[in-house]
């Protein structure tokens, strides 16, 4: 991407029955700042509110705020039929849309995506241009809970938060450092959540759009663009904050979840919170089969150490699977990999303290890969050397 000319993007938010949001959703856009802290051209981008399924009158409400903001609000109402009615086609809905509307103005365009019941940071766009500016096509965005929303749900509630944010961003580092993707360096994160999404149309256009799902979409987005060989940064400097409502727009969504662990405060984590040592073990082993599969290395000594048959990746490359068909597969049939076990917050402490004496371990490693000549070291992302 030319470094020099800053696309023309639009922010698509889809929207059904949010009135009561709309307008802290838009008014968050409405005050975007550069990353040295100047406003924003009036014409940085466009805002486009996809007003779906709507009896709440959000489409006016919307309307009528446009009129107070810097920005071009663009308001699309649709009926989407009953087995489109969701969160992931009104997304798609929205994304296709604007990705439309770049195409007329010429290449280069980008679009990005938000969700009525959140707030953007200040710097959310430009921060998400930065990172495009790097050399990705996809950056996907750290999502904070509103923090009021939150804590009034608890002492309790908010202290099995923690739990799980701490123990997630140990497990970034540890994948990270296991398994490293140099477009996407610690530190990083591991959600891709449409609350905060940026894709260049070009690459949104080669993998043919969103996936269209009711959920999951947004993560089928970044793992359809990483398979076609796109660039996706998990960038923390991309913060949004997002709703903590129980009370959800679509079923299976975060509000059913949330309101599962107010239920059961010790209710199983997220499928992907495997103890420390599996997580570990699997970046591991994910990295040493992306290496070994993108560059046709033996298979045996591979298939030896994931305790599979010695042809099972032969006959995966002969049916031309691509990676992730590939590590899927591999996943589902090697004993070393298959073994997943959710946590639940109660295990968190244990995992924690493991967590850290790996990423400890880890980084110490990258410290003395990382020796210089004459026994001095230089720390890891630090220009200054430190005596061995």
């Amino acid at each position: 991407m030319n470094t020099n000319i800053e696309p023309f993007a639009i922010v698509t938010i889809p929207a059904c029955n949010e009135a009561d949001r709309i307008e802290r959703c838009i008014a968050a856009l409405a005050v975007q700042r550069d990353r040295f802290g100047a406003p924003l051209a009036a014409d940085a981008f466009e805002i486009l509110v996809f007003a779906n399924n709507c009896t709440d009158g959000t489409s006016g409400v919307a309307r009528r705020f446009a009129d107070s903001v810097p920005q071009r609000v663009v308001v699309i109402e649709e009926e989407l039929p009953s087995e489109m009615a969701n969160a992931g086609w009104a997304r798609k809905r929205a994304m296709d849309l604007a990705a439309d509307r770049l195409d007329a103005l010429g290449p280069g365009g980008v679009i990005m995506s938000t969700d009525a019941d959140s707030c953007v940071g200040p710097a959310w766009f430009s921060s998400n241009l930065h990172e495009l500016a790097n050399g990705v096509e996809c950056v996907a965005g750290y999502i904070d809970a509103e923090p009021l929303e939150i804590v009034s749900l608890g002492r309790d509630f908010l202290s099995r938060g923690r739990l799980e944010d701490t123990y997630l961003s140990l497990a970034a580092e540890i994948i990270a450092r296991c398994d490293p993707r140099a477009h996407d360096p610690w530190p990083n994160h591991r959600v891709s959540s449409g609350a905060s999404l940026a894709v260049a149309v070009a690459a949104y256009r080669a993998i043919g759009g969103l996936p269209a799902r009711a959920l999951g979409e947004d993560a089928a987005l970044t793992a359809a663009l990483d398979e076609a060989g796109f660039k996706v940064r998990h960038s923390l400097d991309v913060v949004v904050q997002t709703s903590c409502r129980i009370l959800g727009r679509a079923p299976g969504g975060a509000a059913d979840t949330m309101q599962r662990r107010l239920a059961d405060l010790n209710a199983p984590c997220d499928d992907d919170l495997e103890p420390a040592l599996q997580i570990a073990r699997r970046a591991m082993y994910r990295s040493l089969f992306r290496r070994a599969w993108q560059s046709a290395l033996e298979d045996g000594p591979m298939s030896a150490r994931l305790c599979i048959p010695s042809d099972f990746v032969r006959h995966l490359r002969a049916e031309e699977a691509t990676l992730r068909e590939a590590w899927e597969a591999v996943s589902g049939r090697s004993p070393v990999l298959t073994v997943h076990r959710t946590l639940r917050p109660s295990e968190l402490p244990r995992q924690i303290a493991i967590a850290r004496m790996i990423v400890a371990s880890l980084r110490a490693a990258a410290i003395t890969r990382t020796a210089a000549p004459g026994g001095r070291l230089h720390r890891e992302g630090s220009g200054e050397p430190e005596l061995a």
